[in-house]
């Protein structure tokens, strides 16, 4: 019977949004990042099903798989998998449509905490105390958009309905573009010096790692905000990490890292100028039902020799 494994299930939801009947499934809940520990649990499989980009599928790892001939991730774009590798050893790759929806809300939720402290507020509270910061109205702020596609264009529109001033920067923006989404096109050194908040919504590629460098941060207003849903690598990390400890910008909103899961002594945790989520951007359980409902669709008709989506 065809084996299959579904990888880093953090939640233990997978088995239960989807239809998995007759089919013979291992659920690894817990994550791994050793390629000799991943190689170890995946040997078995026919088919895995990565959970987006939780788990680096290298070719040292897809060259160990001898069993392996399906990867039905979730998502049509997974930059964790080596499509070459895969393609040398003939084993298909799958994906799967999601949501555009949840990462621009958690962005803007990430922009609220950051604007009225609501995380610190909360603390606060149940250590008996009572109204320890003064919050800024979104009214009337201008936001800074580093990326202006679909995610880009959902936070501008949620960012309108809080009246806020929007301009935009990207390497292929254009002016008309931007302002069919009511912003202004700027340059990358007037977004970082004008801007009150900058939320950034780029995909990591060859061009955007590193885009956000130390120079970039020191342009921001020291009461400036940075927001970070996309990839963690698009900031240099170490640059980030040293303008919040030396307060040189107002703070930073973060969801994604360089290091996933992030370590449990990143000296970033013990900021109270961060506010930081793991990684729940697309975390949603609309978002998981397409996902799994999907992934099962494409090993269902990957068995039945149906065509796949399949990823190139």
């Amino acid at each position: 019977m065809t084996r299959i494994a579904i990888m880093d299930d953090y939640h233990g939801v997978a088995m239960s949004l989807a239809d998995w009947s007759g089919l013979d499934v291992t659920v690894f809940r817990d994550h791994t990042a050793d390629p000799a520990r991943v190689i170890e649990r995946l040997l078995p499989f026919d088919i895995i099903c990565p959970m987006r980009e939780r788990t680096l599928l290298s070719r040292e790892v897809i060259e160990a798989l001898p069993n392996l001939k399906l990867i039905a991730t979730t998502g049509m774009r997974n930059a964790a998998i080596d499509m070459a590798a895969c393609q040398d050893r003939g084993i298909a790759v799958t994906g799967t449509s999601g949501s555009a929806t949840p990462t621009p809300e958690l962005a803007m939720g990430l922009i609220l905490s950051l604007a009225r402290s609501i995380p610190q507020e909360g603390r606060g509270m149940r250590q008996g105390l009572w109204q320890t910061t003064v919050g800024r109205s979104l009214n009337g702020a201008t936001l800074g958009l580093l990326g202006l596609g679909k995610l880009g264009q959902q936070v501008a529109g949620y960012a309108r309905a809080f009246n806020m001033n929007l301009i935009a920067w990207s390497q292929n923006l254009t002016a008309e573009r931007a302002a069919e989404h009511g912003a202004t096109l700027v340059d990358k050194a007037t977004l970082f010096r004008d801007s009150d908040f900058i939320s950034i919504h780029l995909v990591l590629g060859e061009r955007t790692r590193g885009l956000v460098g130390a120079a970039d941060l020191a342009l921001m207003k020291p009461t400036a905000y940075l927001i970070n849903t996309s990839r963690g690598p698009i900031v240099d990390e170490t640059a980030l990490l040293k303008a919040l400890q030396e307060q040189t910008i107002g703070g930073a909103g973060l969801d994604v890292y360089g290091t996933e899961p992030l370590p449990a002594d990143h000296p970033i945790r013990t900021l109270d100028n961060a506010v930081l989520t793991p990684h729940l951007g697309y975390v949603t359980e609309d978002t998981y039902r397409i996902f799994y409902g999907q992934t099962v669709e494409c090993i269902r008709a990957w068995m039945a020799g149906n065509p796949v989506r399949v990823i190139t």
